[in-house]
């Protein structure tokens, strides 16, 4: 894709006002979990989704059509749109997550704001805290605010809260968010995951 020349990350940050966040706990990782996010910050450019059939490739046009109309208030040039949606196609897939559970955390979190840090310092679209890339060893914070990276920490920490609460999504969210066990958040992203509810989820 064709890509525009942006600020640097850290300048970016400042200009962008604080996300809707909460507060995630540290806690251990499983080893799995532990090499998910390794392999993320080693991978690079945004992921080409493989659709095997006729079908595939027809309701992922579909999705790819309306979910980029439904996204343009929030970003405007259509090459940032394309690169994003299939990069969220492509993760949420690979952590077996709804996309519109996804898109709609994404618009809770951080209101499609890629450079957006929160008042707990939690990074990106979905709002990833630090200590998630310094438990690993890499520590490069930066790194959270590359698309990919970015959205493959955030699905696989949210698909790791999905099976630390045996897939209760109410309480997954709040864990995800820090306030679990709390309506607030969790009702505020499965509002918003209904906006972005299609037949191919």
């Amino acid at each position: 894709f064709a890509r525009k020349v942006l600020p640097s990350a850290g300048v970016m940050a400042l200009l962008q006002p604080f996300a809707f966040a909460g507060n995630q706990a540290e806690e251990e990782l499983s080893d799995a979990v532990r090499t998910a996010l390794s392999q993320a910050i080693q991978q690079s450019g945004p992921p080409v989704p493989v659709l095997s059939s006729a079908l595939e490739k027809q309701q992922f046009n579909a999705w790819l059509s309306t979910a980029s109309q439904r996204l343009r208030q929030w970003m405007s040039h259509p090459d940032d749109r394309e690169e994003f949606l299939h990069t969220v196609w492509y993760e949420a897939r690979r952590a077996g997550l709804s996309l519109s559970l996804v898109l709609g955390l994404i618009e809770v979190e951080s209101a499609f704001r890629k450079y957006a840090i929160s008042s707990a310092g939690a990074r990106g679209y979905m709002q990833v805290m630090p200590f998630w890339t310094r438990s690993i060893g890499d520590g490069n914070e930066r790194a959270l605010f590359h698309t990919q990276t970015q959205l493959r920490f955030g699905c696989v920490i949210l698909r790791h809260m999905l099976e630390r609460e045996n897939g209760n999504l109410f309480f997954a969210l709040g864990r995800y968010n820090g306030s679990r066990g709390q309506a607030t958040y969790p009702s505020a992203v499965i509002a918003a995951q209904k906006k972005w509810l299609q037949p191919v989820d």
